[in-house]
Order: C-alpha cells, then structure tokens, then sequence
C-alpha cells in the first residue's frame, strides 16, 4: 500500500509540474519553491535542535502560530523550522520572523522524509489540523521522533474510517499525541484504542482573540464609515458578490459596506466595480467621500477590520467551504454564510445558536440582513451569542502547552 500511495503522490506532484508548464501561477509557485530545496533545507549549526511545524495554507498557519509563541517562549533554545505545503501560505508568511527557518514542505516520499531528519536534530514535530503526510509519519516514528497533532479535527465520514482505510488509519498510532478541537474527534479515537490525546479546543479562537485585544485602529475606514453602521463581506467569492450587490444598492443610507474579495487580481477588482455604482478602491480612497462601497483592494486587513461590522458576510459558502468566522465573531458580530458550513464546528454551533445564520439565495440573505437592521433586539442577542461563544472557547494554546510540559522539561 505504501507504494500506491508514494505513487499517488509522485503522480500529484507530476500534475502541478504538468500545470505550471500551462502557465498555473500557483502551479509554478510550488514547482519552484520546491527546486534546490535541500540546498537551505538543513540546519546550518549541526548542534543546533530544533522544534519543526508543519501547516498546509494561512488558516492552519493562524492555529498554529499561538503554538509558536509559546514554544519560542518556553524553550528558547531550541530552533523553529516552519513548513507550508502550499504557495498562498508560503508567500505569505516566508519572512515570518518567529521561525529561524520557512520552507516548502518537502514532498511526501520515504526519501525525502529521511532526507529531512537527517539534516535536523528535530526535538519534536508538530502538524496542524489534518495534514496526515503517511512516509513522514513512518519516518518520524522510526526516528523515534515524537509527532503531536494539533487543533486535530477527525470526522467519521473521512477516508481513514472508510473500510479500505485501514492503512492510513493505522498510522494514527505512530502519533506521540493528539490536541483535538472536539469530542467528536476524541471518541473517532477513543473507538481505535489512541487515549495519548486532550480535547484543547481550537487554537485559533486564542489568535483572533489576540488580534482583538491589540484592537489596530485604520483612521482612514473610521472616516469613511463615519457616523454610519457598516457592513462588511469577507473573502468573497463571485457566487457571494452576485447575491449582495442588490442589497448594497439599497440598503438604507445610515449604513456603508465594505467588501473584501477573496481574489483581488485587477480582473476580478474590475468585475466587482462593473456591478457597482457608488463605490471606492481601497488603494484610492478618499475616506472624506461618503460612498456607499469601500472595496478593500489588498490582502492582510480583514481580520483587523471586522471591528468595525455591525454584522458581516462570511465567503465562500457557495464553494468549497466557508473562510475564517473567527475573526468576525471575536468582536461580537454576528455573521451570515451560504450553505456549505457543516464541516466547520463553530458555524454549526453558531447557527444553531443563532448567532450566525445560512442562507441558501439572495432572499433569504436580504431577509437577515435587513432583520439584524430593523430589529434591534434580534441582533443585540446573535451580537450575545457571538460574544459569549468566544469566551468558552479560549484557551486552547494554554491546555496544550500544560500537557507539552509533561515531555519537554
């Protein structure tokens, strides 16, 4: 079976390369990070040790950097190689000043894992969320090498509990630990005979919860929101725009919206105005003009900006999956999404508490709209909800970092 993975992930990688022949800006991004990788991928101080963290993308990045923080702070002496697997995270995030190394996850061959070993005096290994990379694992557990999962999210339909799943299963046991985000996830374990676990939480509600609290202020937004309640759309994507602008268009005058387009390539900025009448760029704005639109033209804002949302819009509902709520809730502010929510817990606790709300068109997202604006006590208890949410849910990165105390001192 590991061959026919290891071919799996020959031939994924023989795809990308395939893609970024055509031309794939993304394709060529993880083609060429991964070019030479072994030139920087060792520790330049053979004595050195070192803790590694391993995220897929900027979502996993935000759970695991509380984690970092920590870590640097508990044990200073030991160094902090940061892998990404994609591009999005990676160009982000490769000047991150926490970590002494950032680089490009190496593919997921036996190879390459022992490569990887080899040059690092690893301490420990920590992956984030659900990036099971099976050669790694088995290395690392060879190594004697102890391997923690955290903010670990496991679902009963995913293919490790599908009958043929046995293989990719059983590596669950060369996990030194477990910090799941749930109880649900704790007994998919629990079931397998694994209890080396905590139920900690999600670690991300611990950084939106920071942000927060450092509270940046954007003088230029707070001019042009002025004495009106905003609205803001976040990570948009084009099957989102389509179904706000007639709202945008007449919503009443004491409110302005701001939209943040998950992709703010000139091409898709010029579609996004084509729809609008009375709006500014981000990168233009002349916050003394009172529009109804602020299009937020640039990446790295968003999750400083939702302080200043009456409610919001959450993106890519009608896609593959909602973006960040966090960060919106952590400020009281109730939230609105399309239907495809049910693999993140805390949507499906909020709708269920009725502090965000799905919609499935552009009617029903009027109709909450306009109710968080016409009934006040309606939104002050989602606003509630939203607030008292955040505060069971903090504290994650203080659990794991009592347990990880147990192997490090």
């Amino acid at each position: 079976m590991r061959l026919l993975y290891t071919f799996f992930i020959r031939c994924y990688a023989f795809l990308i390369n395939i893609a970024a022949h055509f031309g794939n800006n993304k394709a060529i991004l993880w083609r060429d990070g991964r070019r030479n990788q072994w030139d920087k991928l060792k520790s330049p101080n053979p004595d050195d040790k070192w803790f590694w963290m391993h995220v897929s993308s900027l979502g996993e990045f935000e759970q695991g950097l509380p984690i970092i923080e920590a870590l640097k702070k508990e044990y200073p002496k030991y160094k902090l190689l940061l892998t990404f697997f994609s591009p999005s995270g990676y160009e982000v995030k490769k000047d991150f000043p926490l970590a002494d190394m950032v680089a490009y996850m190496p593919l997921d061959t036996l190879n390459n894992a022992r490569h990887l070993v080899k040059n690092f005096k690893f301490k420990a290994v920590f992956f984030v969320k659900y990036e099971f990379w099976f050669n790694h694992i088995k290395i690392l557990k060879d190594r004697h090498i102890p391997l923690f999962y955290i903010s670990t999210v496991l679902r009963p339909k995913q293919y490790f509990f599908r009958p043929w799943g046995a293989w990719f299963r059983n590596h669950f046991y060369k996990v030194k630990y477990f910090f799941t985000q749930n109880n649900e996830t704790a007994n998919l374990l629990y079931k397998m005979g694994i209890d080396d676990l905590t139920v900690a939480g999600d670690t991300r509600f611990d950084r939106v919860y920071e942000i927060a609290q450092q509270a940046q202020r954007f003088p230029d937004i707070e001019e042009f929101i002025g004495n009106r309640k905003c609205i803001i759309a976040g990570s948009s994507w084009p099957s989102d725009e389509k179904i706000l602008y007639n709202f945008i268009e007449n919503m009443p005058n004491d409110y302005c919206f701001i939209m943040v387009p998950h992709d703010i390539s000139e091409s898709h900025i010029k579609q996004i105005e084509s729809h609008l009448h009375d709006y500014q760029l981000y990168t233009n704005l002349d916050s003394s003009k009172k529009t109804k639109t602020l299009v937020i033209n640039k990446i790295g804002i968003l999750s400083k900006i939702y302080r200043y949302a009456q409610f919001a819009y959450i993106g890519a509902g009608f896609y593959d999956g909602i973006h960040n709520i966090q960060e919106a809730i952590v400020f009281d502010v109730p939230v609105v999404f399309g239907p495809k929510y049910h693999a993140f817990e805390e949507a499906v606790d909020l709708v269920k508490l009725k502090g965000a709300f799905a919609i499935n068109n552009q009617r029903e997202l009027e109709n909450v709209f306009f109710r968080f604006i016409n009934d006040e006590a309606f939104y002050e208890k989602s606003s509630r909800i939203c607030h008292d949410y955040v505060a069971k849910k903090i504290g994650a990165t203080e659990k794991t970092m009592r347990v990880l105390e147990g192997f490090f001192n």
